[in-house]
């Protein structure tokens, strides 16, 4: 009733709240404004068995100001959470009075209980990935006025959601140019020292809370160690080159926004999110990427951290924002999927057995693969549409020299040899027994 009242008193400039219409793969179930500046829909997608929930704070007066774009900030909660933590325990609301953004909390899981992990189950009906990032962020684009370069588009999140929002700007570079970390847990495969106890809590997570088999939401590790490597920001970290990262942490002793007896659950948490944040920090370290790293000391697993960590990173998100964070003139990626696309351009490996595939130093007329079998790799955008051109390629088992005429759109699709494929999946007892080849092959374009 105080809600009906309260819409009801407020000027029609700002109360007219925006449609969220169906579309990019989300039908809008339902929607409803929850106070001036918080809107919350429940959606359907094929990507779940069932509806989510996102909750969307949008910026003061942004009815009134119909031409103006804003930046949006992805904001995960963790496990046993949902779409309404943020705002019902973070303060986000309160923490993003007054600023020109817009923040979009989805689900990450639909048990209210567990956890997805943010990927495309290899063993569940869950494609977490698919509707984030295939569907959340088109969806957003689609009904809200944001502005949509990477450089004005952040994610971040708190424990799960953390070790989320650093996997999807790893996974995701050209999305997202700001990423930020509370609590996280950014390495589970990387470093040895962390995997095993990573692999322990995401089990658990499965059977105590999801209550699916193990192994469901990343593979078996000993037999499918490549797809929790896929997904790993610590191994993923060389993608990370150009963007801006934050990380916060403290190390699980009673801190100061603690009560007297501090839950013994919560400090044994938040000293393993320690250790996995300050090796993926190490690791960041040993690449020469930059990142903002506030290991705080004492402080447990609770939300009057993660309130305390959005509210200190908002004003460097806002800069950030300000500054735009620029695409790499040069892009060096590494994925294990077959076929990715990233800052335009895409490639397909055609091999044996899933391994990793690197995309170095790429330019709009000079790059390298590395992998093995053969990679099919179309250009971006930048070459001169229907122009003629000579293509030099150079590497341990390819040489020679072939023409090719760019498409309409200016993109140049070429097949580049690798060298003999590895007949065993990365990371398994075969492969390492064997050994993974890495097959380098250069490749330069000149007009004709």
């Amino acid at each position: 009733m105080a809600l009906a009242i309260a819409a009801v008193a407020m000027p029609a400039s700002s109360s007219a709240a925006p449609h969220l219409r169906s579309g990019n793969g989300l039908d809008v179930v339902s929607q409803q404004r929850l106070d001036p500046r918080l809107l919350e829909a429940t959606v359907k997608t094929s990507a779940l068995p069932g509806p989510a929930s996102v909750r969307i704070l949008l910026p003061r007066g942004y009815a009134a100001h119909p031409g103006r774009r804003y930046p949006v900030l992805y904001l995960l909660h963790g496990t046993s959470g949902g779409a309404s933590d943020w705002t019902e325990m973070g303060r986000a609301e309160q923490t993003t009075a007054g600023l020109p953004l817009i923040v979009v909390m989805p689900d990450i899981a639909l048990n209210r209980d567990g956890g997805g992990w943010c990927t495309n189950w290899p063993n569940g009906p869950y494609s977490w990935e698919r509707f984030h990032i295939d569907q959340l962020v088109p969806w957003t684009d689609a009904n809200l006025r944001t502005r949509q370069t990477r450089g004005e588009r952040a994610i971040a999140g708190l424990s799960q959601g953390g070790f989320c929002s650093t996997s999807y700007a790893a996974r995701h570079p050209d999305l997202f140019g700001i990423a930020l970390s509370y609590s996280g847990a950014p390495d589970i495969w990387y470093d040895p020292e962390v995997r095993a106890g990573a692999i322990a809590i995401i089990n658990g997570t499965e059977v105590g809370l999801d209550h699916v088999p193990p192994n469901s939401m990343f593979g078996d590790p000993v037999t499918d160690g490549v797809n929790w490597a896929a997904h790993d920001p610590a191994t993923l970290a060389e993608n990370l080159g150009a963007t801006d990262m934050y990380l916060f942490t403290g190390n699980g002793e009673p801190g100061p926004l603690d009560p007297p007896k501090p839950d013994p659950g919560t400090m044994s948490i938040e000293a393993a999110v320690h250790e996995s944040t300050a090796k993926f920090h190490h690791r960041l370290d040993a690449l020469g990427i930059p990142s903002h790293y506030d290991d705080y000391g004492p402080g447990t697993h609770t939300w009057p951290y993660w309130a305390r960590d959005l509210r200190e990173s908002v004003g460097p998100l806002m800069a950030a924002f300000k500054r735009r964070v620029a695409a790499p003139n040069a892009i060096t990626y590494q994925s294990a999927d077959d076929a990715y696309s990233v800052y335009g351009w895409r490639v397909r490996v055609h091999r044996t057995a899933r391994e990793f595939s690197y995309l170095r130093h790429a330019r709009c007329r000079r790059f390298t693969v590395a992998g093995s079998g053969s990679a099919t790799v179309t250009t971006p955008r930048c070459l001169k549409p229907k122009g003629e051109y000579r293509v030099r390629i150079h590497g341990e088992h390819a040489a020679g020299r072939v023409r090719a005429r760019a498409s309409r759109s200016g993109r140049l699709r070429l097949r580049v040899p690798l060298g003999p494929p590895n007949p065993y999946q990365e990371y398994t007892a075969q492969a390492e027994a064997a050994g993974t080849a890495v097959y380098r092959t250069r490749v330069a374009i000149r007009s004709r």
